[in-house]
């Protein structure tokens, strides 16, 4: 059987949206049998991406998708809207129906927005018939962290100047949110 590969898509502008794709990324692939396939969403004025943009034909033949973006006013960002609403044709051909899904975001500030940022990529998520994945509190880490991590999904804090690393607990909901995902595509591609 070939592995389950589980899409990793993000928008980030100021990187840290995609150091934790990377690290979401890893966690992916440390469950046997499966692969992560990153791709980023752009900005009609962003020339500078360091992985590949993403197309619709990315969306075909994956087993699992988790979506990251920055905070944007609580929201996701105009990026990565703009993509998942042009995927109006994959929706009416149920291309993305019962595989599971995940989200990511960071904010510049702990009360920046990132669980109504959470809970809105989630929305056209459901519409396409996606299973939700969250982050449970067995994940030790959510208890502790200080920063970013919510059951919704991965989060982190950058720091108003974006100066702020992913801390420990961050790292280890990313490399947590990546394996559960890939276990539960798995688990469903096998039936």
């Amino acid at each position: 059987m070939p592995d389950s590969k589980v899409l990793v898509l993000y928008h980030s502008r100021l990187g840290s949206v995609q150091k934790m794709a990377r690290l979401i990324a890893r966690g992916v692939e440390s469950v046997d049998g499966c692969s992560a396939v990153i791709r980023c969403v752009a900005d009609s004025d962003q020339d500078d991406l360091t992985d590949v943009q993403v197309s619709k034909d990315d969306l075909t033949n994956i087993d699992g998708l988790i979506i990251g973006s920055p905070t944007r006013f609580g929201n996701m960002s105009a990026a990565m809207k703009s993509f998942i609403d042009s995927t109006s044709r994959e929706w009416m051909a149920g291309s993305l129906v019962g595989k599971p899904a995940a989200v990511f975001t960071s904010s510049s500030s702990l009360h920046g927005g990132q669980e109504s940022t959470l809970l809105s990529m989630m929305l056209p998520l459901l519409h396409h018939g996606m299973l939700i994945c969250g982050l449970p509190y067995t994940e030790t880490a959510l208890s502790q962290t200080t920063s970013g991590g919510t059951p919704y999904g991965a989060s982190h804090v950058a720091g108003h100047t974006n100066d702020k690393p992913i801390s420990t607990e961050e790292k280890t909901l990313c490399l947590a949110l990546g394996r559960r995902v890939a276990d539960a595509a798995i688990r469903l591609h096998l039936d």
